[in-house]
């Protein structure tokens, strides 16, 4: 398996993303092409005794910061890191591209650069999260399409039905759209008109759901615009940042509470990594054609090593083409 990373992108570049890197080598074996500025990367791995075995770096001069425009990756920046890496996937230089860098320019890149699947209107950003009955359901988008019509929300329902299918292995993923009630006639114009193009959809959709219920296991994928699925990703996980800070607070005010806590430590472990989305590692962007993971911005070692265990694993799944084929066969339907 040979990963492309962006070894400039997102907040902690590039040394959290060198040691992702190596924690992953180490762990998996994988081949991978870091993609930066050379001698700043020797640099950083001799500096901070980081091996570089079983990786080989492409040389890219320049990066794209997080208050640029995303277009500049099509014009000003066609050097950065992030450029050259989904170049090098697009050529088929590697199996799938990580980037922890500006999600519009991912966007703007791989939509452009490495190609929509055919007859895909969108990608999407997909999120990936735990749920309260021990499996996971996946939320698109949370942030690549703040507005969406209503064919395009359909869409993310019948990718996200395939993705879950072939990377989780569920046979029938429940579909629902996240609204502000359950009835069939809630939300606004677009959640009506995106209502009644699912449930015409190929799909299991079971209708709307409400946002306090997706992490007690209502649905496996949970389909919305951009602007209130990236509201949904940031308030859960504020939410979970203030759980853990305040239960860490309580438990540690007094020797008693301290003394509960050593007796719960391994569920208070297995607890926050319920919440942890380092676990998860990083987002897919659903309905390009080649795989490419948009890893957190804010993203440590441990969480770039998992962002690239994602991107094999998305890689082998295969769901690439059984989305392709799905779409396609869509498309066909509505033709006759």
């Amino acid at each position: 398996m040979k990963l492309i990373v962006d070894a400039f992108g997102g907040d902690n570049a590039p040394l959290e993303i060198i040691k992702g890197c190596e924690l992953a080598v180490k762990e998996y074996g994988y081949e991978i092409a870091l993609v930066g500025d050379e001698k700043k990367i020797r640099d950083c791995a001799n500096d901070n005794n980081i091996s570089l075995q079983n990786m080989k770096i492409v040389h890219a001069p320049d990066t794209i910061s997080m208050e640029e425009h995303p277009d500049c990756i099509l014009k000003e920046k066609k050097d950065s890191s992030m450029a050259k890496g989904m170049l090098l996937l697009a050529s088929g230089e590697g199996d799938a591209f990580v980037t922890a860098g500006s999600t519009g320019a991912a966007v703007i890149g791989s939509t452009f650069l490495i190609k929509r699947i055919k007859g895909v209107k969108r990608a999407a950003l997909a999120a990936i999260w735990p749920n309260d009955a021990g499996g996971s359901f996946m939320v698109l988008d949370v942030g690549a399409n703040v507005e969406c019509r209503p064919e395009v929300l359909g869409q993310f329902g019948l990718m996200g039905s395939e993705y879950m299918k072939s990377f989780l292995n569920i046979e029938n993923p429940r579909v629902a759209l996240l609204n502000v009630g359950t009835e069939d006639t809630k939300g606004g114009d677009l959640q009506k008109a995106a209502f009644a193009v699912l449930k015409d959809l190929p799909i299991n959709f079971i209708g709307n759901v409400e946002a306090r219920d997706l992490l007690f296991g209502a649905a496996d994928v949970v389909v919305c615009d951009g602007f209130s699925g990236n509201i949904l990703l940031k308030s859960t996980e504020g939410v979970a940042q203030f759980m853990m800070k305040n239960l860490k607070q309580a438990l540690y005010k007094n020797l008693k509470t301290k003394l509960a806590a050593l007796v719960l430590k391994s569920s208070l472990k297995e607890f926050k990594s319920k919440l942890d989305y380092t676990e998860i590692g990083g987002a897919p962007l659903m309905g390009i054609s080649k795989p490419v993971i948009k890893a957190h911005g804010n993203s440590k070692a441990k969480a770039f090593k998992n962002a690239l265990v994602q991107a094999a694993a998305y890689a082998e799944g295969g769901s690439i083409s059984k989305i392709a084929d799905a779409v396609k066969k869509e498309k066909n339907t509505d033709n006759e």
